[in-house]
């Protein structure tokens, strides 16, 4: 079994055909989903979807992006959220200093107040970092994340990074850029991290692996990102899933 640990199936890109990319999964032995929101419209359709399928969970936040448009009151309606029984992160949050729609501090503040709002709540917190390593390991640090922990998703950077995520509780997201031809720094974190630290994602429908690059990601392709993983580690694929799906039953709290 694999757990696809960040996906978007609340994008526009599934509008047409989720159920069967939803089947497409199961087949390929992804048996359970969590569905990332990260603004009204998102958070909505991942409650929608949890809500629909026993295996499908969500996870609730404001993507630092759009930070410039988050309001007190949508602060306070993700905490409401946090109660739900198929609710199991807060996220994503985060910096991403790539776009500049919202100014650095903005995104800053936003990203402290839902780091508090998960030790509130008591749910780990799914971490966005573009272009801002410093700043959200500094931050982390600062507001003690280390009293939830969460998830480096879609972790693109150094082991000696990583090291110092994993050291304040936070799991090793690996998405489909493991699999790139290119992509040293996360092939050499699947190579040296243990599995006792690392997760899979696809964050579909963004970044599909090798050799889908460029088109629609889809969460089946998981498999494909835990192949490479038990490549690099020299490791049977069942290994590989078996110990991430237990790493994302626990964080998460799934039965």
């Amino acid at each position: 079994m694999l757990i696809d640990t960040h996906v978007h199936l609340n994008a526009d890109q599934y509008e047409e055909d989720v159920e069967e990319v939803i089947g497409r999964a199961l087949d390929a032995g992804v048996k359970k989903m969590v569905v990332v929101g990260f603004d009204t419209k998102t958070i909505n359709k991942a409650i929608e979807l949890a809500e629909a399928y026993p295996y499908i969970y969500a996870v609730v936040g404001w993507h630092p992006v759009d930070a410039i448009d988050c309001t007190e009151d949508d602060l306070k309606w993700i905490e409401s959220l946090a109660k739900h029984p198929k609710v199991v992160g807060i996220g994503e949050t985060g910096l991403d200093y790539y776009w500049d729609k919202s100014p650095k501090d903005v995104q800053q503040e936003l990203f402290r107040k839902q780091i508090r709002l998960a030790q509130k709540v008591d749910l780990p917190i799914i971490i966005h970092n573009r272009d801002a390593t410093g700043d959200v390991v500094r931050i982390l640090k600062e507001e003690e994340a280390e009293k939830t922990g969460g998830i480096m998703h879609c972790y693109g950077g150094s082991v000696e990074t990583a090291k110092e995520c994993i050291n304040m509780n936070f799991m090793i997201s690996l998405g489909g850029p493991v699999t790139f031809k290119n992509a040293r720094m996360p092939k050499e974190v699947a190579t040296e991290i243990s599995l006792d630290h690392l997760l899979i994602e696809t964050d579909a429908p963004y970044l599909a692996p090798h050799p889908h690059r460029g088109k629609r990601n889809e969460p089946a392709l998981v498999t494909l990102v835990a192949e490479e993983i038990a490549r690099l580690k020299g490791l049977p694929v069942e290994e590989v899933a078996q110990r991430t799906t237990a790493n994302a039953m626990k964080l998460f709290g799934l039965e």
